[in-house]
């Protein structure tokens, strides 16, 4: 295989690959071993003529899609390894030469790592973040977890609904007096003061007895998901069928010992504290490295190729399209849902996309230029954390995990080892 490589402008690469006719017509062999049963020659079985005879019949360019790829990726992972490129982008493929008997020439344009000098990332200033925890904090979790441990009971008979109970009802949205999709409900359950419906909508059934019927004036707000609603008023005609009240347990010590393992309300405060507390530092911690991180993306100039960016959106709608299928959804229905067709969703997330994209081309940077090495045991305890997230025995995932995991797991402590050292090297 012979590969010329030209240097291109803008993070560019053009690579001339001339691949020997052995190696094209062992491709071909291959394709058409994959592609013979779908062969029908007169004088043959389906899918037992030769290989000539078939392409005699049919042309050998029937095969020639199949034969591309099989051995186009192969032959620019190996063209990449050779000539050490970084590609970060699919490649824009020019056939020159395909057939039998013939070198098989290609040019690919690909599309490369962008190269650039770091700016200061030693000594920039960052502010010191504390947050304390304040009794109000504590208090809204005790009623948090003393609302997790209600009794909900059916309310007496003609009993209104108030803010805290529970509203089981039936209801139909209209808007211009046409009902509007998805604004139509039956037995459902509604805890007044939630603020999980459109505004207004919940104080309006404050007062209602049950089989009462009322209707709700509202108006959507005009930041709504949906745009055909969004502004719009609405009428919802509601039904009543029963109301749930809550009854909370009394914040004493037999609270504390029913719900935890402390035997006093102090001493479960005192943990309530501490754990609050954990989470206080690692926001803190977290707006740190975030600091530092939009610091030395602001101090390095980095031009980004619009192939890179464009790989980086697509893979983002890709995750979530697989992630949208396991709840039954598709990326067309998430997007009606928000109002947005899928180029408006692109653009939006195209600046996140850059944004990620410099943190990691920077902090890989740092980390190869500084030396930071990650070790095992770091891959391990990192690895043995993702097993608790997931709910399985931290040796079994640690044992069982692939290479592919390992590598991925390196990487992303090379980001934190290099976020690191930019805070204990910062004033």
């Amino acid at each position: 295989m012979d590969v010329k490589v030209e240097k291109l402008e803008n993070s560019k690469a053009k690579l001339e690959i001339t691949v020997e006719s052995e190696r094209f017509d062992k491709a071909m062999d291959e394709a058409y071993k994959k592609n013979a049963k779908y062969f029908i020659v007169p004088g043959f079985r389906k899918g037992k003529a030769p290989k000539n005879v078939a392409l005699r019949h049919y042309g050998e360019g029937v095969l020639f899609e199949e034969a591309f790829n099989i051995l186009v990726p192969e032959v620019l992972e190996q063209a990449y390894k050779d000539n050490n490129l970084d590609v970060v982008a699919a490649p824009d493929i020019d056939l020159k030469q395909i057939g039998g008997g013939k070198d098989f020439i290609f040019t690919a344009t690909v599309t490369l790592k962008p190269e650039f000098e770091l700016g200061k990332y030693k000594g920039i200033s960052l502010d010191k973040k504390e947050y304390l925890v304040s009794e109000d904090q504590i208090d809204e979790e005790l009623k948090r977890r003393q609302n997790q441990n209600a009794r909900i009971s059916e309310a007496k008979e003609g009993a209104e609904l108030k803010v805290g109970d529970t509203a089981v009802i039936d209801f139909e949205g209209f808007v211009d007096g046409v009902p509007f999709e998805g604004g139509k409900a039956e037995g459902h359950s509604l805890e007044i003061g939630s603020g999980s419906f459109i505004p207004g909508f919940e104080d309006q059934l404050v007062g209602m007895k049950s089989e009462e019927e009322r209707d709700i004036n509202v108006k959507f707000p005009e930041e709504y998901f949906s745009k055909d609603l969004s502004g719009k008023d609405a009428v919802f005609k509601v039904k009543l069928h029963e109301i749930k009240v809550k009854e909370l347990p009394e914040l004493d010590d037999e609270f504390a010992k029913d719900i935890s393992e402390f035997d006093t309300l102090e001493d479960l405060k005192e943990n309530i504290r501490d754990m609050l507390q954990e989470k206080n530092n690692q926001r803190a911690k977290d707006e740190t490295n975030q600091e530092a991180i939009d610091a030395v993306i602001e101090n390095t100039k980095l031009d980004l190729p619009d192939a890179m960016v464009d790989a980086e959106v697509d893979a983002y709608v890709n995750d979530m399209e697989h992630n949208l299928s396991r709840q039954g959804l598709s990326v067309e229905q998430y997007l009606k849902y928000m109002g947005k067709t899928l180029s408006e969703f692109k653009d939006e997330y195209r600046v996140s996309a850059v944004k990620n994209i410099k943190t990691r081309l920077i902090l890989e940077a740092i980390a190869k230029k500084e030396n930071l090495e990650v070790t095992d045991k770091d891959i391990d305890e990192r690895m043995s954390e993702l097993a608790k997230s997931y709910g399985r025995d931290a040796k079994e995932f640690v044992k069982n995990a692939g290479e592919q995991t390992r590598n991925y797991v390196k990487e992303e402590l090379k980001y934190d080892v290099a976020v690191k050292y930019i805070v204990d090297n910062a004033k």
